[in-house]
């Protein structure tokens, strides 16, 4: 049966660090879960049973924490000590925080624009380069995880929970604007 103990990095078999094998992990995922699925221990003991769901619970949300970069890198952070509150914590960044408010002006602009799909795609563009930037700082970042560096990569994530909102209201209009077509 599975190892509870084991980190999720360990529970695929994939070594500790933020840039992660992605094809390797689905992989991993689909062979665990596998092994576990419940409906193989249906005429077991109870035991047996609550152990394959308990481990089927486990590798789910391992494998939805280490296939997202935010998720990933929070957890990656708990690992070197640094416990993150995604729902208290904000940037600090005000320069930061007034781009993300023109962005946002802008994506609303967007409705009335002549072109607003090819618009919103071009947002989407945008904002999916910010986020990449940063997932690439965080990579080397992670690399020597010294406290400046963690310091750093937290504020990175507190700055991507805001891009990845602001994705997602993006994808959004952008399905609204496909249905009025």
């Amino acid at each position: 049966m599975l190892d509870l103990s084991k980190n999720h990095f360990e529970l695929f078999g994939l070594p500790v660090a933020y840039v992660v094998d992605q094809d390797a992990l689905r992989d991993n995922y689909r062979e665990l879960q596998r092994v576990v699925h419940p409906d193989r221990y249906a005429d077991r003991p109870e035991q047996e049973r609550r152990l394959s769901m308990q481990g089927a619970a486990q590798i789910n949300e391992a494998y939805q924490t280490l296939q997202d970069p935010v998720t990933r890198a929070r957890y990656l952070l708990a690992l070197h000590g640094v416990e993150m509150q995604p729902d208290h914590e904000t940037t600090r960044d005000t320069a930061f925080l007034m781009e993300q408010l023109e962005l946002r002006e802008e994506l609303e602009g967007l409705r009335a624009s002549a072109d607003p799909l090819g618009g919103v795609q071009n947002f989407l563009g945008r904002i999916d380069q910010s986020i990449r930037t940063m997932i690439s700082q965080m990579a080397v970042d992670f690399e020597t995880p010294d406290a400046e560096r963690l310091d750093q990569i937290r504020e990175r994530v507190r700055k991507m929970q805001f891009l990845k909102r602001l994705y997602a209201e993006a994808e959004a209009l952008e399905a609204e604007i496909e249905d009025g077509l």
